[in-house]
């Protein structure tokens, strides 16, 4: 009996090690949540009130992008840009929605641009611009951030 009482209790204490496990830091959980975020696709994308009864994502993205070009070629056909610069059919804006739902549009232009008055056409899209129905920001784990887009914007058509 003695003999299989020193066996147990050698045994129970080699068995003590098994119950030790190295818990990983703070640090080395951040740091391996992070490398498995994709920063460069959001969970949900910025959304307007019409698209949101859609379920499907790919639909509800496209809504929202379709309903963005519509909304700045509607707000901006009633400038003159047509008219001041006639060889201009279409230009690319980038859209910029912040996490707090505010919009900022910026147009992008060829580096080499020097036959359209930039200054010209950022000021026409900022002033014709500022009336935009409200958007919902893109989401992120659950947390609204800030996401940026460029639209083709169909100026004159033909």
């Amino acid at each position: 009996m003695r003999r299989f009482s020193a066996i147990l209790f050698l045994f129970l204490l080699q068995s003590c090690q098994y119950f030790e496990k190295q818990v990983p830091s703070e640090q080395e959980l951040l740091d391996k949540q992070m490398k498995e975020i994709n920063w460069q696709e959001v969970d949900e994308y910025p959304s307007v009130s019409d698209c949101e009864k859609l379920t499907d994502a790919v639909q509800r993205k496209q809504c929202f992008f379709d309903f963005m070009q519509a909304t700045i070629e509607q707000k901006l056909a009633v400038d003159t840009l047509a008219t001041l610069f006639p060889k201009l059919d279409t230009i690319e804006v980038k859209v910029t929605v912040l996490p707090n739902a505010s919009l900022t549009f910026e147009p992008q232009f060829p580096k080499d641009s020097v036959a359209y008055d930039t200054i010209k056409i950022d000021s026409i899209l900022r002033a014709r611009l500022v009336d935009f129905p409200k958007v919902n920001p893109a989401i992120k784990r659950g947390i609204p951030v800030k996401t940026q887009f460029v639209l083709p914007v169909i100026i004159k058509q033909e």
